[in-house]
């Protein structure tokens, strides 16, 4: 099943007061995720989409530097306790080039994906895919994160 233009039920907010924060959630999330997890990342340029990533990747254990893939779409990184594959699908205007890419490897792999601008291709999405929306907050650093999984049971 993949995820159509239905409403996606958001299931807890919260709010992140500043990086540290952020980093807590992504090396919790890092940690916990089982092999074959996709969570898709939704939100407005600079909201942080690729810290989080970063820091998904610090509790998998990768010490590479984690960088969006803006214009390869997908970067590789390996050597911690699962595979990262980390997409930036911004620039993709058409779900087929995904498939080009051969995603299917990635989604239903062994490894950790992890999707940016993943609104773009929400078709491909399985329906177990892990959502996280990210907006801005009101103060400068503050993020308000809305996700469609209990974090608290990973």
């Amino acid at each position: 099943m993949k995820h159509t233009e239905k409403e996606i039920k958001m299931e807890k907010e919260i709010k992140l007061k500043n990086e540290a924060e952020v980093r807590e959630i992504g090396i919790k999330l890092g940690q916990k995720l089982l092999p074959g997890s996709i969570l898709a990342l939704e939100g407005e340029l600079g909201t942080g989409k690729t810290s989080l990533t970063r820091y998904i990747g610090l509790g998998l254990g990768i010490t590479r530097n984690i960088k969006s893939p803006t214009f390869t779409i997908l970067n590789e990184y390996r050597g911690g306790r699962l595979p990262l594959y980390h997409f930036d699908v911004y620039r993709i205007d058409d779900p087929k080039e995904m498939e080009e890419l051969g995603y299917e490897e990635y989604f239903f792999g062994e490894g950790i994906t992890v999707l940016e601008w993943a609104d773009k291709i929400k078709a491909l999405l399985p329906d177990d895919a892990m959502i996280i929306r990210i907006g801005y907050g009101k103060g400068e650093e503050e993020r308000v994160y809305r996700f469609n999984f209990d974090i608290d049971s990973i």
